[in-house]
């Protein structure tokens, strides 16, 4: 068994090494089908990440009329919705995703007020 003093120098060593990594991103997409709607936000969803998230998103794109479970399951009750599951907290995003500013601001990559942060 692993004394206190070496399980805490363990885990500084784990956050001080996970700090320096930029989060990956888990986010999915709920549509309805390829209404000019779902395809404006999908399109705008990726070039967002690519131009801020590009190597560390993850990007599932669920069609509520193939998985309507899924969208019960996670509450969408507006399409299209992105949901931001990693990095915390979830967010929950509505509409096309064309407010640029809104969206990053969303996912966590820019602060209120302006500022960028460092994702």
């Amino acid at each position: 068994m692993a004394s206190p003093k070496n399980s805490l120098g363990a885990f500084e060593r784990a956050s001080a090494r996970s700090r320096s990594k930029p989060p990956r991103y888990l986010l999915q997409l709920f549509v309805a089908g390829a209404t000019p709607l779902s395809s404006r936000a999908l399109a705008n969803l990726r070039e967002i990440c690519e131009q801020h998230l590009h190597g560390r998103y993850e990007l599932d794109v669920i069609d509520v009329y193939e998985h309507p479970e899924m969208a019960k399951a996670d509450r969408i009750i507006a399409i299209p919705t992105l949901l931001k599951k990693l990095p915390a907290p979830l967010r929950r995003l509505v509409g096309d995703l064309s407010d640029r500013e809104r969206v990053l601001i969303g996912l966590s990559i820019k602060a209120r007020g302006g500022l960028d942060r460092e994702a």
